[in-house]
């Protein structure tokens, strides 16, 4: 009777455990951040690859038209980037494949990392 009491109080004790650790990984991470990067249109960038020079006059389309915008940072990690609850694509098409700075709030859910709030820093 006493050994099945311990192995239930153990298990209640794990799933406590993996609960919490199931809902940190729900939570948004967040924090200001400043990055460096070049601009890319996420709709071509994630479907083929396309970025770079070769690319500046599609993505300047492709953001132009309303398309999701995301910055590349040196380190290779991609952003998508948005302004205060607002598409900022009018303001980044003219980036598009240039190398510029943004910063603002780092949400990142699931694996997608987002520059919320963002801001060109001239």
């Amino acid at each position: 009777m006493k050994i099945r009491l311990k192995i239930m109080i153990i298990i209640a004790a794990l799933c406590v455990v993996r609960g919490a650790l199931l809902a940190d990984e729900q939570s948004p991470v967040s924090g200001m951040v400043t990055v460096t990067g070049e601009v890319l249109d996420m709709a071509c960038y994630i479907d083929h690859g396309a970025h770079g020079e070769k690319h500046a006059g599609c993505a300047k389309s492709c953001i132009e038209s309303g398309l999701p915008v995301g910055i590349k940072s040196s380190d290779g990690k991609v952003y998508l980037i948005i302004g205060e609850h607002k598409p900022v694509n009018k303001e980044l098409a003219q980036y598009a494949a240039k190398t510029i700075t943004v910063k603002g709030k780092l949400v990142t859910r699931d694996g997608i990392s987002m520059i919320a709030n963002a801001e060109i820093v001239k």
